[in-house]
C-alpha cells in the first residue's frame, strides 16, 4: 500500500504503519528537530525507517493535484495543540489549527483510505461539534467553505447535507494500551473509506484488557512468575480488588491478551548505563497529582510541552517506592520505538517528541484494520471516485 504521513513527527504512528505493510511515498513535518531525528535513523538504516522520505515542509505548501490518485492511503495528526487540556483551547480559532490541511489532503489527493489522529479532548464537550465537522466535512471533502459563509454556516449545512458521501467516515475515542502499547493514552481515531469502495466494516476490536492482566497477577499469579516476583495477592488500588474478586467469583479466564505494563516493557533493559540514550536524568519528585507510573500497569501518558517535559511526569514508581524520570530509551520502549532507533537531540528535546508521539502499536493495528478493508474491498488507488 502506498501511503503519505502528514504531522509526522518522530515516527510513532508513521513507524506503526509501516509495520502493517504501508510504504510511505511522503512523510511531512513541520518541527526541524523531528525531522533531524527521523534522518538520523533513516541514514542508520533502521528498519522501516531507512526509505522514509521525509520532508521538513509546511503542509499547506504541499501540492496535492501531482500526487492524485497515487495513494492508498493518508494519515496523520493534525496538531493537538487547539484542542488540549492545557493552553487556550482556541479550536478552529486557534492559528496551529491544521484540519483543514489535512481536509485539503484528502480533497485533491483521493486516497482510497484515511486516519487521522487526536487527543481525547477534541471529543470533549467543548470541542466536539468541531470534530462533528471535521467528520463531516471528511464525508464531503470538496463541498468546501462558501464566500461570506461562517464557520458555523458551514458546519450546520454539512450535518444536513443530503449529497452522496464521497467518504464513508467513523471516529472513535481509544485506549492504546487496549492494543497493546504499555501507556495509557487515549486518543481520537478518524478513519475513512472512499465511498465507491464499500462501506465501513466494524471497528477494529481491542487486542488487550486490563481484566487480562489483573487475571494472570491476582488470580493466576503467572504474571509474577514471569518476573521472578513473590507473588503479589492484593492490587493496589481499591477499584482493581473489586474488579479481582468479580474475576476469581467469576472463574472465567478472560480472551485476548494482557495489557503490556511498564515491568513487562522495560524487560532485559537494566538501569541507565549512559549508552543508546539509556541515561538517567537526575531531579525527578514527586507533589500533588504527580506520582509517577506504578510498574506493573501501562505507564501513564507521556507528556511534554512546548519547553520539554512538565515538572514531575514521565517518571516511574520502582519497587522501593523511589521515583526518577524514564530514560530516553525507557520512554522510546513506551512508544513502541525499537532499541535501535535512537534520539541525537537533548533528553528534553526528545521527551517533547516522544509526548506528543502516537504509540507505534496502536498505529500497527489500525493500519492492520486499513489494510484488510481494502483487501476486502479489492481496492485499487486509481479508481474513479463516484462524485455525484
Amino acid at each position: 500500500m502506498r501511503g503519505a504521513e502528514l504531522f509526522a513527527g518522530c515516527g510513532g504512528l508513521a513507524l506503526g504503519l509501516s509495520r502493517a505493510g504501508i510504504h510511505h511515498e511522503l512523510m511531512a513535518e513541520y518541527d526541524a528537530d523531528a525531522v533531524a531525528t527521523v534522518h538520523h535513523n533513516r541514514d542508520r538504516g533502521v528498519e522501516h525507517v531507512a526509505h522514509w522520505p521525509m520532508e521538513l515542509t509546511d503542509v499547506r505548501d504541499i501540492d496535492w493535484n501531482n500526487r492524485a490518485r497515487a495513494l492508498d492511503v493518508i494519515s496523520g495528526g493534525p496538531p493537538c495543540q487547539p484542542f488540549g487540556i492545557g493552553g487556550k483551547k482556541r479550536g478552529h480559532e486557534d492559528s496551529r489549527d491544521m484540519w483543514p490541511e489535512a481536509i485539503r489532503s484528502i480533497r485533491e489527493a483521493r486516497p482510497s483510505a484515511f486516519l487521522f489522529e487526536n487527543v481525547r479532548n477534541l471529543a470533549g464537550p467543548r470541542f466536539l461539534p468541531y470534530l462533528e465537522w471535521v467528520a463531516n466535512h471528511l464525508r464531503h471533502p470538496g463541498d468546501t467553505l462558501r464566500m461570506a459563509e461562517t464557520f458555523e454556516d458551514h458546519r450546520v449545512r454539512l450535518l444536513n447535507s443530503s449529497k452522496p458521501e464521497e467518504y464513508h467516515v467513523a471516529w472513535r475515542v481509544v485506549n492504546a494500551a487496549d492494543f497493546g502499547a504499555p501507556q495509557i493514552r487515549f486518543r481520537v481515531l478518524i478513519f475513512g473509506l472512499r465511498a465507491d469502495l464499500g462501506e465501513l466494516p466494524e471497528y477494529m476490536r481491542e487486542t488487550h484488557s486490563r481484566d487480562r492482566l489483573l487475571w494472570e497477577q491476582y488470580v493466576t499469579g503467572e504474571y509474577w512468575d514471569r518476573h521472578g516476583i513473590k507473588r503479589r495477592h492484593e492490587p493496589e488500588l481499591v477499584k482493581d480488588r473489586a474488579r479481582v474478586r468479580a474475576l476469581r467469583d467469576r472463574g472465567e479466564e478472560p480472551s485476548g491478551l494482557p495489557w503490556v505494563t511498564v515491568r513487562d516493557s522495560l524487560m532485559g533493559l537494566g538501569e541507565p548505563t549512559g549508552a543508546r540514550n539509556h541515561v538517567l536524568q537526575p531531579g525527578a519528585r514527586v507533589y500533588k497529582g504527580h506520582t509517577g507510573s506504578p510498574l506493573d500497569l501501562p505507564a501513564k501518558a507521556l507528556k511534554a510541552g512546548d519547553h520539554g517535559v512538565p515538572g514531575g511526569e514521565n517518571m516511574m514508581v520502582r519497587d522501593d517506592g523511589s521515583v526518577r524520570y524514564f530514560t530516553i530509551r525507557e520512554a522510546a520502549r513506551l512508544v513502541g520505538l525499537p532499541d535501535d532507533y535512537e534520539f541525537p537531540r537533548s533528553w528534553s528535546e526528545t521527551m517533547r517528541q516522544l509526548g506528543n508521539a502516537v504509540p507505534s502499536q496502536l498505529g500497527q493495528a489500525a493500519g492492520e484494520w486499513i489494510a484488510r478493508t481494502l483487501a476486502n474491498t479489492g481496492n485499487s488507488a486509481n479508481r474513479p471516485l463516484a462524485v455525484a
